[in-house]
């Protein structure tokens, strides 16, 4: 005897997000590999071009546990992209300083994730490209905001906008 499947009553959600993100991912890290970076590299560029941040709020905006962070960083050193400095408001705290060639790769980057961007709206009209990402907007700052704590072994965080 077969089994019956449940009939499904509502789209599926978890497949077409976890399908769009993977595929986005897939070819932001093929587009940024032309430049020597990774999409966890370009994010701590940018968002230390845009303040001075510790490590720590750095990892926090761009979702990296500490050991991803200071593997990134560490690349970003190597690369010289990026220096551990001591901060200019506390001097017991340590920021990541984007160095002039790191400010320039981070235009660069930009550029590259603004146009990967572009491509995967771009079949779209003009009015549903403007409405999806409204309507996106809405969910990750409404109903999807948070994420529920698993257990070991639960889902895995989504890396945040960056």
């Amino acid at each position: 005897m077969t089994a019956m499947a449940p009939s499904r009553e509502e789209p599926d959600l978890s497949y077409l997000f976890d399908r769009a993100s993977h595929v986005l991912r897939t070819r932001m890290a093929a587009a940024l590999a032309e430049l020597g970076l990774t999409a966890r590299m370009h994010c701590v560029l940018v968002h230390a071009l845009e303040e001075e941040r510790t490590q720590i709020q750095l990892a926090e905006l761009g979702d990296m546990d500490k050991t991803t962070m200071v593997v990134t960083v560490d690349a970003l050193e190597k690369a010289g992209l990026a220096e551990r400095r001591p901060s200019s408001q506390d001097r017991r705290a340590r920021i990541i300083a984007v160095t002039p060639e790191g400010a320039k790769m981070a235009r660069r980057s930009q550029a590259i994730v603004d146009r990967v961007h572009h491509d995967a709206l771009d079949d779209l009209p003009a009015p549903d490209r403007a409405t999806l990402v409204r309507l996106m907007t809405a969910l990750v700052t409404g109903p999807l905001a948070e994420a529920v704590e698993q257990p070991q072994g639960g889902a895995r965080r989504a890396r945040q906008s960056g």
